[in-house]
């Protein structure tokens, strides 16, 4: 009966392994890069103007670090906070953003790309909560856009 639990188990195991390694090759193409030249970042009435310059200035120093080698589609971004809620959870130390991303071809003006995310940050001082937010949103539009992070 061992020899039945111990090949059993082995069977297992490779069955688990070569399901896992389907995972790694992908059919699905990789995103397309964009040289973006500048951003533009907007919110309602009630977006605090912290978060919206924390924003902007982390991507526009981003797009001034990141140095292109190859020619690609040149566009301007315009980043929407959709949504904002502030201090949600049970001990209130979670900010939730809605952004929706834009890139516009500036040769044409026509948008080429748009994008949609969801970034949720923790912040144990609310007085830090928006420039934590900000780098949190800032961090995935680099990522999303392939920029270097700006910084030394």
């Amino acid at each position: 009966m061992n020899w039945f639990r111990s090949l059993f188990c082995q069977l297992a195991l490779v069955s688990t392994l070569l399901t896992s390694c389907m995972g790694l090759t992908s059919d699905e193409p990789a995103a397309p890069t964009y040289d973006v030249r500048s951003a533009v970042v907007l919110g309602g009435p009630n977006t605090p103007s912290e978060l919206l310059s924390g924003i902007g200035d982390r991507i526009n120093a981003a797009i001034n670090a990141t140095v292109r080698t190859e020619v690609y589609p040149r566009v301007v971004l315009t980043i929407r906070i959709a949504s904002l809620q502030k201090a949600t959870g049970f001990d209130k130390k979670r900010n939730i953003a809605k952004i929706n991303i834009d890139a516009a071809s500036v040769d044409d003006g026509s948008v080429i790309a748009v994008s949609s995310l969801v970034v949720t940050s923790t912040a144990n001082e609310q007085a830090m909560a928006d420039q934590i937010l900000a780098e949190d949103i800032a961090a995935r539009i680099r990522s999303a856009f392939k920029l270097n992070t700006g910084r030394g």
